[in-house]
């Protein structure tokens, strides 16, 4: 009876607890809309990526409010964002930061750490296949350990802590595309395409004119982690962790059924697992519900498994694409 009552308990607090983020997020994404017109699931998947806690690759033609958007969540999140644009002579130091020889009053000389543009709350690393291995695997790393070392000592970047990084899916010439074990590291590929007619048309109308909307915060970085903290205790069903089992382990070659993996020259690894795992937790919340759904699986594992997998040469050949893959191993949950 004790432990009932406490599981009761528990459920109800979480009950409480996403009530109150639901609220959050709703004022957050309405205040997104007033800066960044149409766009309903790239703002959408933006917005799982940070309350599931990762990065987020954005990709996408010059000119469709990239920068936009992640200037504008930082400004609505409450979170400190900075912008760096990646060039080919770009160096890690002038990411991470650098330490400087300086003579104090007594004409003592001692090195002082001067943080780089990475110690942020939200970094937007501009067209990042534009810069070296070198440059993207010094970022990639601090994404993933949260900190950075540099002669010999550590320094921890701030919480929250997320990248949303570009990339030109059109020129290609002098770039250095991202390795398949660095793509790992971004939680989710977010395709940005052309806005219809109507999106179009109101923003031709709305952004050349005298008066520009105000972007209004609604969260505050700590409502955010909190969110980001609740996402993870949300329950989630057999049937939802079933079908996130077999979508990853049916994208790799060798494993489902051979029409598909046979297609496939290499699939995505547990962290997938991982990730789809937290995304569909951060949709259901995002959409006022305590508890994720097949729906929020299905939604979600094209850009959760996209930059994780790769078709075989024959496949291309063929005319096959991943997005028909991955709808066909989507189609198959049932």
């Amino acid at each position: 009876m004790a432990h009932e009552a406490r599981a009761d308990d528990l459920e109800t607090r979480i009950v409480e607890a996403a009530e109150a983020a639901v609220d959050q997020i709703g004022r957050a994404r309405d205040a997104i809309g007033t800066a960044v017109f149409g766009q309903e699931d790239v703002v959408e998947r933006a917005l799982v990526t940070i309350l599931a806690g990762g990065h987020g690759l954005l990709v996408g033609v010059p000119g469709l409010a990239k920068t936009r958007l992640v200037e504008t969540l930082g400004r609505v999140l409450g979170l400190d964002e900075r912008r760096v644009q990646f060039t080919p002579d770009l160096m890690p130091s002038d990411i991470l930061g650098a330490e400087v020889m300086e003579e104090t009053a007594d004409r003592r000389r001692a090195f002082r750490f001067i943080k780089g543009p990475i110690f942020a709350q939200l970094l937007m690393a501009d067209e990042i296949n534009r810069a070296s291995p070198r440059t993207q695997s010094a970022l990639l790393q601090a994404m993933q350990e949260h900190h950075v070392t540099v002669a010999g000592e550590r320094h921890d970047l701030p919480k929250p802590f997320h990248v949303l990084a570009t990339q030109n899916p059109i020129e290609q010439e002098g770039t250095y595309p991202l390795p398949e074990a660095q793509l790992d590291r971004f939680l989710m590929q977010i395709d940005v395409t052309y806005p219809d007619a109507a999106t179009e048309r109101r923003i031709i109308l709305e952004t050349t004119g005298g008066m520009n909307a105000e972007v209004k915060q609604a969260m505050t970085a700590d409502e955010l982690m909190a969110a980001q903290r609740l996402v993870r205790r949300l329950p989630v069903g057999e049937s939802v962790v079933d079908a996130i089992l077999a979508l990853v382990r049916s994208a790799r070659p060798g494993e489902g059924d051979p029409d598909i993996a046979g297609h496939l020259s290499w699939g995505p690894g547990p962290r997938a697992g991982q990730a789809l795992m937290l995304a569909v937790r951060a949709r259901a919340l995002l959409q006022g519900r305590v508890a994720p759904s097949l729906d929020d699986v299905a939604a979600l594992a094209e850009p959760v498994l996209k930059h994780r997998m790769a078709l075989t040469f024959a496949a291309r050949a063929e005319g096959e694409t991943l997005h028909a893959i991955i709808a066909k191993l989507v189609a198959r949950l049932g």
